[in-house]
C-alpha cells in the first residue's frame, strides 16, 4: 500500500539540533465523523444502497450521457464476476449477498461509450469514509456501530512538532508529539510510537482515542509520538537503515525532549506494522511491546499478487527469516489485528503463530472489516487498550 510523502526539511539548526516547527501535513477529513449526517443502518437512500440482514442492493440513476457499464470497486473479497451492474431504463443495479463484514467501503467505476473509465463515490449515498487515497462510499450493515469512545469526554492535550535529523537516512524524520494537559517535559510518562502517525491521527482518531482512554481512567497518562512516513515504501520495507535510525536517532531525540517511563510501545498499519516488527527484531531493547495492524508480512507462497512491489524480495526475505526465528531477539507482548476480508489475513495468521511459537506473548484479533483506517480504528478498543494497560501497569 503506497503512502503519502509527509517529509519535512525545515526545523533543523546548523548544529543538527531539533527545533519545534510547523508541519505541512495534509489536512484530511476527521475519522470521527462528527457533524456528518448519518442515516440509520438498513435505511435506503432514494438512489443509494438498500441494505437488509442478508444482502445489499446498489442503485445508480444515470440519464445523460449514457454509460456503457458500471462496476463495483471493493476490497471485501467479492468475486470479480459478480461486480458488474445490470441496466434497466435509467437505473443501474447490483444485488449482492452480504459479505463477512459489518461495514463496506466502495467506489463505482463508470464505463463510458468511448472506452473511458472513471472512479467515483456513489452519488446516491451520503455516507463516506476518509482514506489515505481519498474518500470512499460506505455501507453499514445491521449490527455495526462506531466505537463509543468517539463521543465521550476526553482529557485535553498539546502537540509539539519536531524534526529529527538522521544521517543514516540522509533525511529528517518529522514527529508530532502529543502530551496530556498539565504534563511537564520532565514528567516521566509512557510513550506510544506510531508509524504513519499523521494518518493514524487524522483518519483513525488515534489522539482522540488516547485522550478518551486517559479521561476514563482505562489507560494511564501517556504521550503519543506520531511519526510521518517520509519515503514510506523505502523506509517501511524492512529497511535496516531505517530501523537503525529509529533506534539511534529518533527515540534518543524523543527521550532528550521528554522523560519516558516504562516500555515504549510501537504500532503501525500495513507496511508500517511490518517496519515496527523489523525494528524490534533488528534493534534489541528498543520496543517493549507492539500493536501491529494488517501487517504486510509478504510471503512468496501466500502473496504472489504482491511480487510487483519494488521491495517485495527484501520484505519476503525478512519475513522468511522471522518465521525461522532469525535473528534471535527478546520476546515482547504483541497484538496483531487484521480484517476478515483482507488479503493479508493469511500472512498475519502465519506471523502470529510463528511469534507465539518463539515465545512472544502474541495474539491475533480478526475484526469484521477490511484494509482501511476506520476498520483499524474500530479495533483499538479493546485490543489496543488491553495491550497498553497490561504493558504499562
Amino acid at each position: 500500500m503506497t503512502g503519502t510523502d509527509g517529509s519535512e526539511q525545515n526545523g533543523r539548526g546548523g548544529d543538527g539540533t531539533i527545533r519545534p516547527h510547523g508541519f505541512p501535513w495534509r489536512r484530511r477529513s476527521d475519522a470521527t465523523g462528527h457533524g456528518r449526517k448519518r442515516r440509520r443502518r438498513g435505511e435506503a437512500q432514494p438512489d443509494g444502497p438498500a441494505v437488509d440482514a442478508d444482502s445489499v442492493t446498489f442503485r445508480l440513476r444515470h440519464r445523460e450521457p449514457a454509460l456503457a457499464g458500471v462496476r463495483l470497486l471493493q476490497e471485501v473479497g467479492i468475486p470479480g464476476e459478480l461486480l458488474d451492474f445490470a441496466h434497466t431504463g435509467h437505473t443501474w443495479t447490483l444485488r449482492l449477498p452480504r459479505p463477512p463484514v459489518r461495514r463496506m467501503e466502495y467506489r463505482l467505476e463508470l464505463r463510458h461509450p468511448d472506452g473511458g473509465r472513471e472512479e467515483v463515490c456513489d452519488p446516491g449515498n451520503p455516507l463516506r469514509a476518509p482514506g489515505a487515497f481519498g474518500e470512499k462510499s460506505v455501507v453499514e450493515f445491521l449490527g455495526y456501530a462506531p466505537p463509543g469512545w468517539l463521543d465521550v469526554p476526553r482529557v485535553g492535550g498539546t502537540t509539539t512538532d519536531l524534526t529529527i535529523p538522521s544521517r543514516l537516512l540522509g533525511a529528517d524524520v518529522p514527529v508530532r508529539l502529543w502530551t496530556p494537559a498539565g504534563a511537564a517535559p520532565d514528567e516521566p510518562l509512557p510513550l506510544l510510537l506510531a508509524h504513519d502517525g499523521p494518518e493514524y491521527a487524522a483518519l483513525a482518531g488515534l489522539l482522540t482515542f488516547s485522550a478518551a482512554m486517559v479521561e476514563a481512567g482505562r489507560l494511564p497518562r501517556h504521550r503519543v509520538a506520531l511519526l510521518a512516513p517520509g519515503n514510506r515504501d523505502e523506509w517501511y520495507s524492512a529497511n535496516v537503515g531505517y530501523a537503525r535510525a529509529l533506534a539511534l536517532a529518533v527515540l534518543p531525540a524523543l527521550r532528550r525532549t521528554v522523560a519516558v517511563a516504562g516500555p515504549v510501545v510501537g504500532m503501525g498499519t500495513s507496511l508500517g506494522a511490518l517496519a515496527m516488527l523489523h525494528v524490534q527484531r533488528r534493534q534489541g531493547g528498543v520496543l517493549g511491546a507492539m500493536f501491529l495492524q494488517s501487517g504486510s508480512f509478504f510471503d512468496r507462497r501466500l502473496d504472489p499478487q504482491e511480487r510487483d512491489f519494488a521491495r517485495f524480495t527484501r520484505i519476503s526475505r525478512f519475513v522468511a527469516g522471522t518465521l525461522r526465528g532469525s535473528p534471535t531477539t527478546e520476546q515482547v507482548p504483541v497484538t496483531l489485528t487484521c480484517g476478515v476480508a483482507e488479503e493479508n489475513l493469511a500472512n498475519n495468521r502465519q506471523m502470529a503463530a510463528a511469534l507465539l511459537a518463539q515465545g512472544y506473548d502474541a495474539r491475533l484479533v480478526v475484526h469484521p472489516d477490511a484494509h482501511n483506517y476506520v476498520g483499524w480504528r474500530d479495533a483499538f478498543d479493546p485490543a489496543l487498550v488491553d495491550l497498553l494497560a497490561t504493558v504499562w501497569e
